[in-house]
């Protein structure tokens, strides 16, 4: 055999091993690809069924947290934005890790829990709360807070409740607002626990929708209360969507 048919076979044999490789290289990022969407809703699927659960215990307006707080005593509230799938109960942990990825139950759990800043007073009492939520792709836990990015979406979903064992308030959506995560104007709340004019003006100049009415009237009342809502974005590295809600404490029994 001349050295020119060697060479052809060989290059035959090459050539036919490296389309099996790249071949089966495919069918394992196939594979893989698979895998990754079966977990994300195994995940997801896990979290809705926690969720689902604790929705039969959600306390009607001015009742008692007892059945919550049987179950974890470090149940704050509930908090709800009307026409989105945030409808959860909200915990409040030693440090900001406690629950980032354990449920209610305290299971380990990648969704984690809705948690209130460790920083801030358990009974909503100061000016300005913080709540932190995973961002699930199916809109659970805080997904939807991406939503209201939309100005369209924003101008009709505008109301919510925050329940607690002491104090009920009504919501109202304000501003939303794309930041990074070390932006202390948003996630260091101790410093606008006596004047939260500050936060205001920092909302006026960085909200990416805003209702200026409502923060104009926020100016003139005098002792405003905020609740924030927070959540991972994609926009950039280390992006937090930010929803601020003005609260408005409710009659007893309403």
């Amino acid at each position: 055999m001349d050295r020119n048919a060697v060479l052809y076979r060989i290059w035959k044999v090459a050539d036919t091993a490296l389309t099996v490789l790249i071949a089966a290289a495919l069918c394992l990022c196939g594979a893989y690809a698979v895998y990754g969407l079966w977990d994300d809703h195994q995940i997801e699927a896990a979290a809705e069924a926690v969720q689902a659960e604790l929705r039969m215990l959600k306390p009607a307006a001015g009742a008692p947290f007892t059945a919550l707080q049987t179950i974890n005593p470090d149940v704050r509230a509930w908090v709800t934005l009307d026409g989105t799938r945030i409808d959860h109960p909200v915990v409040q942990g030693k440090t900001n890790l406690t629950y980032l990825d354990t449920d209610l139950y305290g299971a380990f759990s990648l969704s984690g829990s809705i948690y209130l800043d460790a920083r801030n007073a358990a009974d909503f009492s100061q000016p300005y709360a913080l709540l932190y939520g995973h961002h699930m792709e199916n809109g659970g836990m805080f997904g939807d807070l991406e939503r209201y990015e939309d100005s369209a979406f924003f101008v009709r979903h505008r109301t919510g409740t925050l329940r607690t064992p002491v104090q009920d308030y009504a919501l109202t959506v304000f501003a939303c607002l794309l930041v990074g995560a070390s932006e202390e104007a948003i996630f260091q709340p101790e410093q606008w626990q006596q004047d939260i004019g500050g936060l205001l003006d920092y909302t006026a100049q960085h909200a990416q929708v805003l209702d200026g009415d409502v923060l104009a009237a926020l100016r003139t009342v005098a002792a405003p209360q905020i609740l924030a809502l927070s959540t991972c974005s994609s926009a950039f590295t280390d992006a937090r969507t930010v929803v601020l809600a003005v609260m408005r404490p409710q009659p007893t029994g309403g």
